[in-house]
């Protein structure tokens, strides 16, 4: 399983752990990365994703999973969330199209 968040593309980064000599050696920092499940109005259904804690805060600040998902580019969003948000376009525009009907 890959260290990268499905919604943001956050990854590993790399820099130096730097001693009290000054000595630089190469280290990883990893994103704080964990298991979450969304709950989506749109398909009305639970989603477990593994996401960073940043776009935990992300998703509560845009209103939830559906209008996180339509809002983000597609580059940066994972197979699996780009089916997600494919599914929920179609049911938006299908519960639009019954609306105007």
């Amino acid at each position: 399983m890959s260290r990268r968040c499905e919604l943001t593309a956050k990854g590993p980064q790399v820099g130096h752990k730097v001693s009290h000599s000054n000595i630089k050696t190469k280290r990883r920092f990893l994103p704080n990365l964990c298991n979450i499940t969304f709950q989506s109005e749109a398909l009305g259904r639970n989603i477990r994703l593994r996401v960073s804690s940043n776009a935990v805060k992300s998703v509560d600040h845009n209103g939830g999973l559906d209008a996180f998902l339509l809002k983000a580019n597609a580059a940066h969003l994972s197979p699996r969330a780009l089916d997600l948000k494919r599914q929920i376009e179609k049911k938006r525009t299908a519960a639009a199209e019954k609306k105007a009907s």
